[in-house]
């Protein structure tokens, strides 16, 4: 059953959607008229105002995690913001008119939010924040989740330790090291340039350690007199795992949310270390605790709001016909912070 206040449904049966029909180059992209589905007694319906893009994204885009990927043709991305249009009978939590975000899609069995409107399980959103626009709001929900996750609940940041983030000025790194500075720890934060060495510093960053011109075994005793960092936060994964060992202290934590890889563990077990590796989307593809991602945004909405955590967007701006080279611009390693995408009818 719909809610009553599902007028919209009354009035449109179809929208516009930018689909892939075959897994390939950002070219893959095309546009598309498709049905909009009924709304779920246990979901939302959100006009989309913008999404960004993530990692997961591109990866689906080509083909290289198709085992996730929605049926085709598959409307991508899972962050979004917008307004809800309609809402399912058993969502007391949220009415039309009301402006929320969320990661909510984009992958096996959800449609994303490349599209005039998204169909979200409610616990999967929250309210948006109030001091932020669309397009900066729509940069948060995957990046945030991932980082809360990976520090708050999974290392459990004190006020009394040293945090080294890993890639601090990409998209979960720019997050965590606000986390982390909220949690009240001293935050190091890696960098390659002048320019990120300056945003770094502007999110919270106690230290920047230039990653290019200083060795591990150098910073580590600079930094901690060679006794490694407390928490190693590592948002570039894969082989960098054996760089967050080595710059972790004896019996120190260690945080990936990139480890598709095979790795030699030999520093893990000689330190003692603790590895958690987080993947977000699991409340999605396997539909368990998504309230809980739902509470987090909710959270950092607040802190948003209190000044205490900003999204970082990269320069360029796409809007959704320009997908296709905004995945292009995401995957040239050249942007800063967050690619995202607004919806040209705004």
């Amino acid at each position: 059953m719909v809610d009553k206040k599902c007028s919209v449904l009354e009035k449109i049966s179809t929208m516009k959607a930018i689909v892939i029909e075959h897994f390939g180059t950002p070219d893959a992209f095309k546009e598309t008229d498709l049905t909009i589905l009924p709304v779920a007694p246990n979901q939302v319906l959100i006009r989309v105002a913008a999404t960004s893009v993530n990692p997961v994204d591109t990866k689906i885009r080509q083909g290289a995690v198709a085992d996730i990927a929605p049926d085709f043709p598959a409307i991508l991305h899972g962050d979004v913001a917008g307004v809800i249009e309609a809402v399912g009978d058993r969502v007391t939590n949220f009415q039309v008119g009301d402006e929320v975000y969320g990661c909510a899609g984009g992958v096996k069995g959800m449609g994303g939010a490349l599209a005039e409107y998204m169909l979200a399980d409610a616990e999967l959103v929250a309210h948006k924040p109030k001091s932020l626009t669309m397009a900066e709001a729509s940069a948060l929900p995957l990046v945030s989740i991932t980082a809360w996750e990976g520090l708050i609940d999974r290392a459990k940041v004190q006020s009394d330790q040293k945090v080294l983030i890993y890639g601090s000025t990409g998209g979960v790194g720019h997050i965590g090291v606000q986390l982390a500075k909220w949690a009240g720890a001293k935050v190091y934060a890696t960098v390659s340039t002048d320019e990120k060495k300056a945003i770094a510093l502007s999110l919270g960053a106690d230290v920047t350690i230039n990653y290019r011109q200083t060795p591990i075994e150098e910073f580590v005793a600079e930094h901690t007199d060679g006794n490694g960092f407390d928490v190693v936060f590592d948002t570039v994964g894969n082989d960098n795992l054996q760089n967050a060992f080595k710059a972790a202290k004896l019996n120190g934590t260690v945080v990936s949310t990139v480890s598709l890889s095979k790795q030699d563990l030999t520093l893990l077990h000689a330190k003692g270390l603790t590895l958690h590796l987080v993947f977000m989307l699991i409340p999605m593809l396997f539909n368990i605790d998504r309230s809980y991602h739902g509470k987090i945004l909710t959270k950092l909405a607040d802190l948003v709001d209190k000044g205490q955590v900003r999204p970082l967007i990269d320069s360029q701006s796409f809007t959704f016909a320009e997908v296709a080279a905004a995945h292009a611009h995401a995957e040239s390693g050249t942007a800063v912070g967050k690619v995202v995408l607004t919806r040209e009818t705004l």
